[in-house]
């Protein structure tokens, strides 16, 4: 499958993930739920979603490594890009309020998605030699 397909699906999976994320990180936020666990439980449920749909839709023509393998890559680079998107946040609370952070949430994912994107393409769900 061409590279500008999968980026196409990727975009649409992804768009659907940043939304579920979000959503769930500006409620617990809103709650009173400080920023890094309320990021945490939004990445973790987008997460879970997109695993799945990038599996089943924007990578499914690959030939794909076992389960195991292909889910340790995806945790590891889950691990690192919540931990960017964790501290960005957290600065953007402390400089300018819970308000930005609302409205920057899904412009720090949609960004860190472009690194996702090309680490999930060729190391993730890459083809099984």
């Amino acid at each position: 499958m061409s590279a500008l397909r999968e980026g196409v699906r990727f975009i649409a999976v992804g768009a659907v993930q940043v939304m579920l994320d979000s959503c769930v990180y500006i409620a617990l936020t809103s709650l009173g739920i400080s920023t890094p666990p309320a990021n945490l439980c939004g990445r973790v449920s987008g997460a879970a979603m997109g695993f799945w749909l990038n599996g089943k839709i924007t990578f499914s023509q690959r030939q794909q490594p076992k389960i195991g393998a292909r889910f340790l890559r995806y945790a590891i680079l889950w691990i690192v890009m919540t931990i960017i998107s964790t501290t960005a946040l957290t600065i953007i609370v402390r400089d300018a309020g819970l308000m930005h952070a609302w409205w920057s949430k899904p412009l720090v994912e949609a960004m860190l998605g472009i690194v996702s994107f090309l680490v999930s393409r060729y190391w993730v769900y890459r083809r099984a030699v």
